[in-house]
């Protein structure tokens, strides 16, 4: 089941502190602020198996917190937007924990960063509005 559940990673950065670093130490090419990425191969967030058989679909938008090493503050973790269904948002919120990331990065330095983390539980067999595939 683990392999039809898509889950869409996208970042949307917030404003965190980093390293101060002198002009001419980070070469031009380098971002200013690269934001975490996750590294898991599988998603471990698992949809509810009840919602799953019933094509329950949803998003819910997770608040985390992540350190310079890429790993998440367990206490950070917070529901920013809910889908409306419970049990797809304690799925996301129990799933986080075992997600890993690559850190932010200021300037190519690693930086925790606060960032929201959307989960989108989609069936594969449910069309997208339109009559396309989600």
């Amino acid at each position: 089941m683990t392999s039809r559940m898509l889950i869409g990673l996208a970042w949307l950065t917030l404003a965190c502190s980093g390293p101060e670093s002198k002009a001419g130490d980070i070469p031009a090419d380098v971002p200013e602020f690269e934001p975490p990425v996750a590294l898991n191969a599988d998603p471990p967030v698992r949809y509810p198996p009840d919602l799953y058989r019933r094509r329950v679909e949803g998003t819910v938008i997770l608040h985390l917190f992540v350190l310079e090493d890429g790993s998440v503050v367990p206490d950070s973790t917070r529901i920013e937007q809910g889908s409306g269904h419970a049990a797809l948002d304690s799925a996301a919120v129990a799933g986080v924990v075992a997600m890993r990331f690559a850190p932010a990065r200021r300037k190519g330095v690693p930086v925790a960063s606060p960032f929201l983390q959307p989960i989108h539980f989609r069936h594969p067999d449910t069309t997208a509005p339109g009559g396309g595939r989600p």
